[in-house]
């Protein structure tokens, strides 16, 4: 998959120019960043694209200094099942 890194959020189109797949994760405040809304559509659930965003996410916070948080329900859970 061609993921597409933008200033806090990542993301992924098919053929279409649709986007199929997508995390955001804002600076909410000095020194962290959270993670606030995984979606993939339909056609890809179960295939691990939502945990690989995560991770994606999880390094580009990282690379900037901050500390990851979320407040996505899927994003949270995974964060907390890693630790």
């Amino acid at each position: 998959m061609n993921y597409i890194i933008e200033n806090e959020r990542i993301y992924a189109k098919n053929d279409e120019d649709k986007v199929i797949c997508e995390i955001n994760f804002p600076h909410t405040f000095d020194g962290v960043s959270t993670i606030t809304h995984t979606w993939t559509d339909e056609s890809l659930r179960g295939q691990g694209i939502a945990r690989e965003l995560v991770m994606m996410a999880v390094e580009e916070i990282k690379k900037k200094g901050d500390r990851v948080e979320a407040t996505c329900s899927y994003a949270k859970h995974l964060l907390e099942k890693e630790n």
